[in-house]
């Protein structure tokens, strides 16, 4: 399984894996860790990442950036129409009121939405990764920023199915961050203690971000979220290029903005100078060649009027931060340290205005560009089986408040609930208990629309079908669960009807009195109708709170479902005691029956499944025009490497091991090559690219080889030359009875004589052949051969010569059964033989007993 983390951002992308040594941000192949969010459409394929950005400013109209924002809005959206004024590329409506995106690929008018261009992104980061990884990648958890909407959320994990994702989760940026932040840190207060507050704040390419966030050791709770979605360097950028505008427009009568190829340079300079005051104070020179009308451009900038050029955008970091300690109930003496990430954070007098609020110095211990990614793969790795990792939980929140409206049978009057405030917990589920005699709707919105940042307020319209009155003809008792589910997207996910069955006395009276609540008359006034149902969710959230950790602790979903169901006929129960009436008579017994209701969800924005497969189709055919277009500039490549590798040879190493007129003819073939390959061969299919590289080869593979042959050969003669002296001196030393080889049999040794002179005589006349062959005709034996010949000699000569000499045992000493006897063994001396038929170390027998023991040791 992979384990994948993907930071997709409005300007670029980092992907993030897990390995057996930790988690390792990814190089794509430009060796860059960095993928520039960039999609060019060209007449032939479409080009992702770096080599789309190169071609920005040169394909300016076909080519797609900073569309991440577009994602689940409509076309008439206020934000699409003003952003459409500043794009290189068109904007359109879709038939479904989104955005479009129209371009020129395969040299046809196409026209994509948001969904499939981010999908076109998604298909190069997996490429990235699979060829990384060297195995394919389908899961992976997706970044998104905390401010997105549920239908902005489904619009991306739509993208992701697009392209065969199967993304675990959609984590919030900055609960990725802290993610990343926490897990490492060994000296967190235990669960016991008072949590460390840690407060994270990130200024990307397009947004400012903030959140508060609580870790005990094992575990992380954001406590809230705030935001400025508005607020990044891309404006920072836009100062810039405005003033310069001006600025050129005054010194050189220039419009910049009539011309969108000098307005994307101006832009790419503007960022180079920013970055560049981040730590230079000095004048920075801006200069421009060419820039328009052939004219040259220079303008200056230093870093305080940089500061003064931006005051308007600085004076606007302060409201997310008051925001977010506002709704947190925090004070800035809680906060233990604040973590800045995020390209933007480096502008010195961001900094400034972070720690000036807070009181503290700011902390850069976290990666400012990888920090997300690396979050968004522990988090991955987190819900994979593959890997073991440290217990950690993690627990979201809501980042808007989400209410639920609903209609009376009888009346015409709304029944509203606030089912998720504003920084609740999340993932979360919370069950509401509706009396119903029919199908009824539910509709789910936004309670403070003011606070999204998103035109419509409404999520979506849930109907609960199959709804009956009981056979008394009382109403029905119908529970719905709410959940925020961990991609942060609000659904109605089961509904359920209670039926009674009357059953024997012999059930428990938990059952019945589990029925007295329902058996009562229902409200008439939607004010009651609201209480009720407030009572009950509230009392559905009692266990959830309890089973808070569980559920975001990245269990699997069937545990914490059933760990809800489990406790809620408490929740009932609670429901029950709150109905302040007294009993009713006794009642026969009663159980409880749940039938599972269906539920048709009416969404805000939700791709078609009709339309989705359409897309996945698309992206699948254009996933293999790319690979068909590779492969046909591969060969091209090939045919134009091979004429200038070929030309430059001829001239050099090659020369000589081709004839003059050969030569002359070569040469004019690979130039009529070249020529084809500019003209008519500009165009043509692989297979005319294949064909015409094996015509080149079959004249220059000849001489390639005979100039390998001849570096080769010389080589392999001298190696054999040495294995037949080394066998014929054997054969010689064998013949002067050399003691070395008194051991090998005669016959054996002819056959290595008989083995040296055939291939000392093959040796010679291939060599005398040779010597008569020219270097530009074809070699008369090959080095391949004479390595053949080289085994074959070594196989026949080697077992001969290194056969070892056959083992001549020792004589061993015998000893009497009793053991060694002293008297025997001076007899045996006295006789002038010692006991094992040797002679005595002494001739004339005077040995003494240590001599006679040092004997016999040394020959034991």
């Amino acid at each position: 399984m992979s384990v994948v983390g993907l930071d997709v951002g409005s300007q670029s992308c980092y992907i993030a894996v897990a390995r057996a040594g930790g988690i390792e941000t990814i190089a794509n192949e430009f060796s860059d860790r960095c993928t520039p969010s960039v999609i060019s459409f060209g007449p032939k394929n479409r080009t992702i990442g770096v080599a789309a950005k190169n071609q920005q400013i040169t394909h300016a109209n076909n080519t797609v950036s900073n569309f991440k924002r577009f994602h689940g809005r409509a076309f008439s959206d206020p934000f699409i129409q003003k952003e459409k004024e500043n794009l290189s590329y068109d904007l359109v409506p879709m038939k479904n009121g989104g955005v479009g995106i129209k371009v020129m690929y395969m040299d046809e008018e196409h026209l994509f939405s948001v969904e499939q261009i981010t999908a076109m992104l998604l298909t190069k980061l997996k490429e990235t990764a699979e060829s990384n990884l060297k195995k394919p990648v389908t899961d992976c958890v997706i970044s998104v920023p905390s401010f997105f909407t549920d239908a902005e959320r489904r619009s991306v994990l739509d993208a992701a199915q697009i392209v065969g994702l199967n993304c675990l989760r959609l984590m919030n940026d900055m609960t990725a961050v802290a993610l990343n932040y926490g897990i490492y840190k060994q000296d967190l207060p235990g669960l016991d203690e008072k949590p460390r507050i840690v407060v994270f704040v990130d200024m990307g390419h397009s947004a400012f971000q903030v959140s508060a966030c609580a870790f005990n050791k094992g575990k992380l709770k954001v406590l809230g979220t705030a935001f400025d979605p508005f607020l990044g360097g891309k404006n920072f950028d836009e100062k810039l290029v405005e003033h310069f505008c001006a600025e050129f427009k005054t010194k050189y009568k220039l419009d910049t903005k009539s011309k969108i190829r000098a307005l994307l340079r101006l832009y790419q300079e503007c960022e180079k100078l920013k970055k560049l005051m981040s730590s230079n104070s000095t004048d920075l020179p801006l200069n421009i060649e060419c820039f328009m009308n052939d004219k040259d451009v220079s303008g200056k900038m230093n870093r305080a009027q940089f500061e003064e050029l931006c005051a308007e955008l600085l004076q606007r970091i302060e409201a997310p931060l008051y925001s977010l300690m506002e709704h947190t109930q925090l004070k800035v003496e809680d906060v233990s340290a604040v973590e800045i990430v995020g390209g933007a954070t480096r502008i010195p007098t961001v900094k400034e205005k972070i720690a000036k609020f807070f009181g503290k110095d700011v902390s850069t211990t976290l990666n400012a560009d990888e920090a997300v990614a690396r979050g968004c793969a522990l988090q991955c790795a987190i819900l994979s089986p593959a890997f073991k990792v440290r217990e950690f939980s993690v627990t979201d929140a809501v980042p808007f408040p989400i209410s639920l409206v609903w209609s009376h049978d009888s009346e015409d009057t709304e029944g509203v609930h606030e089912v998720f405030s504003r920084n609740h917990a999340a993932p979360f589920s919370k069950v509401l208990t509706f009396l119903r005699s029919g199908p009824f709707e539910l509709e789910a919105f936004y309670s403070d629309p003011q606070g999204v940042p998103y035109p419509e307020a409404k999520i979506g319209r849930f109907i609960v079908q199959n709804v009956s009155a009981q056979k008394d003809g009382e109403k029905s008792r119908v529970k719905v669960k709410v959940r925020v589910n961990s991609h942060g997207i609000f659904t109605i996910s089961t509904a359920s009807m209670v039926e009674k069955v009357p059953t024997a006395e012999s059930e428990l009276p938990s059952v019945e009195a589990d029925m007295e609540c329902p058996s009562q008359k229902p409200p008439e006034n939607p004010d009651s109708d609201k209480s009720i149902q407030q009572d009950s969710s509230e009392a559905g959230t009692q266990p959830q709170v309890q089973t808070d950790g569980q559920q975001t602790s990245q269990s699997p979903p069937s545990p914490e479902l059933t760990s809800e169901e489990n406790k809620t006929p408490d929740a009932d129960k609670a429901n029950e005691k709150k109905v302040d009436q007294p009993p009713e008579a006794k009642k026969p017994k009663i159980k409880v029956v749940n039938v599972e209701l269906p539920i048709e969800a009416n969404l805000v924005w939700q791709l078609g499944k009709d339309l989705l497969n359409m897309y996945i189709e698309t992206e699948g055919k254009m996933i293999m025009q790319d690979k068909l277009e590779k492969e046909r500039n591969d060969a091209k490549n090939a045919v134009e490497e091979y004429v200038y590798e070929f030309r430059d040879k001829l001239f050099g190493p090659y020369e000589k091991f081709i004839s003059e007129q050969e030569h002359q003819n070569f040469l004019r073939l690979l130039t009529e090559t070249e020529d084809w390959l500019y003209e008519d061969g500009e165009d043509q299919s692989k297979q005319a690219y294949v064909d015409k590289l094996e015509e080149l080869m079959k004249i220059g593979t000849p001489i390639k080889v005979r100039f390998l042959e001849a570096e080769e050969r010389p080589k392999m003669f001298e190696e054999l030359g040495q294995r037949l002296q080394h066998y014929a001196k054997m054969a010689a030393d064998f013949r002067n009875h050399d003691e070395k080889y008194n051991h090998i049999d005669e016959s054996e040794m002819k056959k290595v004589e008989k083995c040296v002179n055939e291939v000392m005589e093959w040796m010679n006349n291939v060599m005398n052949a040779q010597a008569r062959k020219s270097l530009n005709q074809d070699p008369v034996v090959r080095a391949q051969e004479i390595k053949a010949k080289i085994k074959e000699l070594n196989n026949t000569c080697e077992p001969v010569v290194t056969q070892p000499k056959p083992k001549i045992e020792s004589p061993k000493l015998e000893r009497t059964p009793n053991g060694p006897n002293t008297d025997k063994k001076e007899d045996n001396l006295d006789q002038g033989k010692t006991s094992f038929g040797a002679e005595p170390p002494h001739q004339n027998g005077d040995c003494h007993p240590t001599e006679k023991s040092s004997v016999n040791m040394d020959l034991d």
